[in-house]
């Protein structure tokens, strides 16, 4: 073994290492459930589509009811609501300096780190990313352009889960003596459970979510990323004649150091990236797509009704539902993460007395990520008549079947995606950094010496990313992020009701009432 792995280049030497020490792990977590001889779907799949169904309904289809109050409160609109609003107190916590954590941000004045539009900039930063792009591709392979339509579907349900998780990571989250934020899934699970009796059930889940979280930061919230943005900046600089071919670890070098400068300074610094950079690289790369809509404009009718009959084709609903399920929502932590409980971090950081204010907001980001990005880019992809459904895509062909869609419009338009993709990378990297800081801090205590310690194995995995197959990575990173849901949608079950209270008392605020 050790002569062969002195004759592999360095890359190779890293993605054997690699694909040996995860195997064992990717097969105990991505066991599927035979649907067809050639189709599996994984078994927590099946709990993130009804746990959003189930949410949907308890909530009396808030995601639709609430979505123009969703975009109010992401614009400011009832921010003057906030002086003087009360945050419930939960007995269980310990104190800081002889407060409770809770009471802290509301005395005196509204506490806080990120405005709503921040927090939902950084957390879309890292829902928004390549699985829009590559996810899509692989999805329409293998489902055709039915599949779109039950990508959108499930984006729709995943709002309600969205908005149930970021709720709770507010409501308990907790404030240092510096006014530093840390709240999601390890915070809810711990405090909203001992409040509900679950006192033992709640540290080991809170726990559990920590370590899949940590892992799901340096798989697909980065090695993945770093992976694919190396993949098509090789294509556009010339594939296996491109100067960076077999030396993945040299752009993801680069990466790592770009991602370490601003990691650093934590969810402000973070936010402040991500509030310019997001928009901007959504913009730059719908801008691309709509070109294409547009030289194309009179062939879009015929594309939606392609997507609505091959919805309900034999081909649409096993391809399509269970392929997009598979093969979309896996890419890039099932695209928008709704049920997996990451974004609820980013969300906790909000400057907010109410909690729900923050799970309104929080529940545009399947909209964004899933509805509309997603979606688009179905539309390019078959317009352009880069479906073909007779050839399952690898993973590393799904966005340079994307870039090649592009192309078609105008020639240097792959250029164009390679700069958008790099930022979807960069942004999704450093948000899902702060989300595996925030475990990293949980399970090892908030020094500064821990957080440097986990900042820089976050941007070793970037370089690793850059240099292993991207089967190897994906297989990695769906297994993380697959088990952070595990414990996450147990709490997000038990403490629905909270939820709701929470949800009453804002919109009291709105109205009048309180």
């Amino acid at each position: 073994m050790f002569l062969s792995l002195q004759n592999q280049s360095l890359d190779e030497q890293i993605d054997t290492q690699f694909g040996n020490a995860t195997e064992w792990f990717t097969d105990a977590i991505l066991a599927q459930i035979p649907i067809t001889e050639s189709v599996g779907l994984p078994w927590v799949l099946i709990v993130l589509i009804l746990g959003a169904t189930y949410f949907t309904s308890y909530f009396k289809l808030i995601n639709f009811r609430e979505f123009f109050t969703a975009i109010r409160v992401a614009k400011g609109n009832y921010d003057n609501l906030e002086s003087g609003g009360l945050v419930s107190v939960s007995n269980m916590v310990s104190t800081i300096d002889g407060d409770q954590p809770d009471t802290i941000r509301v005395e005196g004045k509204v506490e806080g780190e990120v405005s709503h539009f921040q927090a939902l900039t950084a957390a879309v930063s890292a829902t928004v990313g390549l699985g829009n792009i590559a996810g899509v591709a692989i999805a329409l392979s293998i489902g055709g352009p039915g599949a779109t339509f039950w990508m959108v579907l499930a984006g729709l349900l995943g709002m309600s889960s969205k908005f149930v998780e970021c709720t709770l990571g507010v409501k308990y989250r907790e404030v240092d003596e510096n006014g530093t934020i840390y709240g999601g899934p390890m915070y809810y699970l711990k405090k909203g459970l001992k409040e509900k009796g679950f006192d033992k059930l709640g540290k080991v889940l809170a726990i559990l979510f920590a370590i899949m979280c940590i892992g799901g930061s340096f798989g697909g919230g980065n090695m993945f990323q770093a992976n694919q943005a190396f993949k098509l900046f090789e294509y556009v600089t010339g594939g296996e004649a491109s100067f960076l071919s077999g030396q993945g670890w040299l752009f993801g070098l680069v990466m790592a150091i770009a991602v370490g400068v601003v990691i650093i300074g934590g969810i402000k610094k973070i936010a402040k990236v991500t509030d310019k950079v997001v928009p901007v690289m959504v913009v730059v790369y719908i801008l691309a797509v709509l070109t294409i809509l547009g030289i194309n404009f009179s062939k879009i009718p015929s594309a939606f009704a392609a997507i609505w009959d091959g919805a309900f084709s034999p081909e649409g609903i096993g391809g399509g539902f269970v392929g997009v399920l598979i093969q979309g929502f896996k890419r890039a932590a099932f695209s928008n993460e709704a049920g997996i409980g990451s974004s609820s971090i980013a969300h906790s950081a909000v400057k907010t007395s109410y909690p729900a204010s923050e799970g309104l907001v929080a529940l545009l980001e399947p909209f964004i990520d899933t509805v509309l990005v997603c979606t688009m880019t179905a539309l390019v992809l078959i317009i352009t008549g880069s479906v073909d459904t007779s050839v399952v895509l690898s993973n590393e062909e799904g966005v340079i079947l994307t870039a090649t869609a592009l192309e078609s419009g105008i020639s240097w338009f792959p250029y164009l995606l390679s700069v958008a993709v790099i930022l979807f990378a960069f942004s999704s990297m450093i948000s899902w950094s702060y989300y595996g800081y925030q475990s990293w801090s949980y399970l090892f205590g908030r020094k500064k010496s821990t957080a440097y310690t986990y900042k820089i194995i976050f941007c070793i995995f970037t370089i690793i990313g850059s240099a292993a197959t991207l089967n190897a990575v994906v297989d990695f990173s769906d297994a993380m992020v697959f088990a952070m849901m595990v414990p996450n949608m147990i709490g997000l079950f038990l403490l629905r009701k909270k939820v709701l209270e929470e949800l009453k008392k804002y919109k009291d605020l709105i109205k009048g009432k309180l």
